[in-house]
């Protein structure tokens, strides 16, 4: 498991307004954005104890959480990924599902995971089994995403936060709001280094990095 450097820092409208400046002057737009952005939902699972939600919110240094995702309101690509944290080296593995595997995954139908031939299908289906994994939140947010070959640098700016509630009608859109009085998330990932030209581009005077969670900011309400 290959684990990358990630620094999150909450930042202002006119430090995105700025960064974007920055960002189009050395890096490239991320090819599969729609005029230099994209729409993600993602659906979140999580014990009935919220053992995910605690963990981030009391900084346990290893952890991991689920989710289902996909990008601009194409509900027919849709991903399973495993996030993995250790300390500030973080890792994703991902693996598509069909629409009828979602379908039934949401109506409670596990049937179809033991026999998909995927791994990471198969440890969701033991996570689910052994520790009760629910879906717990949707969260829809808007991302600008850059990349820089060198390190393998990705940075991206998230904005518009948004919250299904206790809502899980993953595969239907408009159903979120917005998640209280989320910030602009700046996200930047790379290998194994940060080439100088991004470590300079992205220094915000008075930003610091943060440990901020979008799923912890749409699980305020509940």
């Amino acid at each position: 498991m290959n684990f990358r450097h990630e620094w999150k820092h909450e930042i202002s409208y006119l430090d995105m307004l700025m960064l974007r400046q920055r960002l189009r002057a050395v890096a490239q737009a991320d090819q599969h954005t729609v005029e230099g952005k994209y729409q993600i939902r993602s659906l979140y699972f999580d014990t009935p104890t919220d053992k995910a939600l605690l963990e981030k919110i009391n900084g346990v240094s290893r952890r991991e959480k689920f989710r289902i995702r996909y990008y601009n309101g194409d509900a027919t690509v849709i991903h399973l990924e495993k996030k993995s944290k250790l300390g500030g080296l973080g890792n994703k593995q991902s693996i598509g599902l069909s629409v009828p595997e979602v379908s039934a995954l949401l109506q409670g139908d596990l049937s179809w995971m033991l026999d998909s031939g995927r791994a990471l299908v198969r440890e969701f289906y033991s996570k689910i089994c052994a520790q009760q994994l629910r879906p717990k939140t949707i969260v829809d947010y808007t991302r600008e995403p850059y990349v820089y070959p060198a390190g393998n640098v990705r940075v991206t700016l998230d904005c518009d936060i948004r919250t299904g509630l206790r809502c899980t009608d993953f595969l239907h859109p408009g159903i979120t709001i917005p998640a209280g009085d989320a910030p602009i998330i700046l996200e930047v990932k790379w290998d194994a280094f940060l080439p100088s030209v991004i470590r300079d581009v992205i220094q915000l005077e008075g930003r610091h990095t943060a440990s901020f969670s979008k799923y912890a900011q749409c699980r305020i309400y509940g």
